[in-house]
């Protein structure tokens, strides 16, 4: 039985969302502030992390952040703000997904599948063959969760390695925005627009490319979406 720990401090959501995932099979740890949170997961172990934004004594995100020193737990924050640079900044501190209230339950539950499959957690490892991607003077180690470029770890987002990993198991292929979005995140109406996107992309560049004003290995293909390039 997976355990999911819950971060909320809306009584009347927490009732609820319980009673649906325990109906669900899982079993579900509630606490309702950031202190409460980090005893639990220091104490305990958990499958997935349901983190509310805004809590009585600190920040969702910071609790991420910590979570992230220490774990790959999926997170899964849940928030009433679905502006796109707390949207970003959820990711880039290792977030898994992001969803506003009022929630769907049952996007719920298939976003929480879809963390887990991404994650690995609970799945057979890749096989030998594929635990290793390279090009362009770039090795991901997929069983490691690093990315390195002439013999130096890049310092990846959550987001920007899913990226990475994505275009480099689809070499010369032109992946629409809408592929993109619907492979990492899960749903073609995810929170991730163009904007955010395209800022990942951004991103992304700045710390793979030999010159990110001109991207080699990345490249946009105007009115189709983006391909990676294999040059060395």
């Amino acid at each position: 039985m997976k355990k999911i720990l819950l971060v909320e401090d809306d009584l009347s959501l927490i009732e609820g969302l319980r009673y649906f995932l325990e109906k669900q099979g899982y079993e579900v740890i509630v606490t309702r502030g950031v202190a409460e949170a980090e005893a639990c997961i220091a104490a305990d172990s958990f499958d997935m992390v349901l983190l509310d934004v805004m809590l009585p004594d600190g920040s969702g995100f910071e609790l991420c952040r910590e979570i992230r020193r220490t774990s790959e737990v999926p997170v899964i924050f849940l928030t009433a703000s679905d502006e796109e640079a707390n949207v970003v900044m959820g990711l880039d501190l290792g977030g898994d997904d992001y969803m506003t209230k009022p929630l769907k339950l049952n996007e719920l539950i298939s976003r929480m599948n879809a963390a887990w499959r991404r994650s690995g957690l609970g799945f057979e490892p890749p096989p030998e063959q594929e635990a290793t991607l390279k090009s362009n003077g770039i090795t991901v180690k997929l069983l490691e969760g690093r990315a390195i470029k002439d013999g130096i770890d890049l310092d990846l987002t959550a987001a920007e390695y899913r990226l990475l990993c994505l275009f480099m198991r689809n070499p010369k292929l032109v992946l629409t925005k809408e592929q993109m979005m619907e492979r990492l995140w899960g749903s073609r109406d995810s929170y991730v627009d163009d904007n955010t996107l395209a800022v990942y992309i951004s991103r992304l560049r700045e710390k793979i490319e030999d010159d990110p004003k001109n991207p080699e290995f990345l490249t946009t293909i105007r009115g189709m979406g983006y391909r990676w390039n294999v040059v060395k």
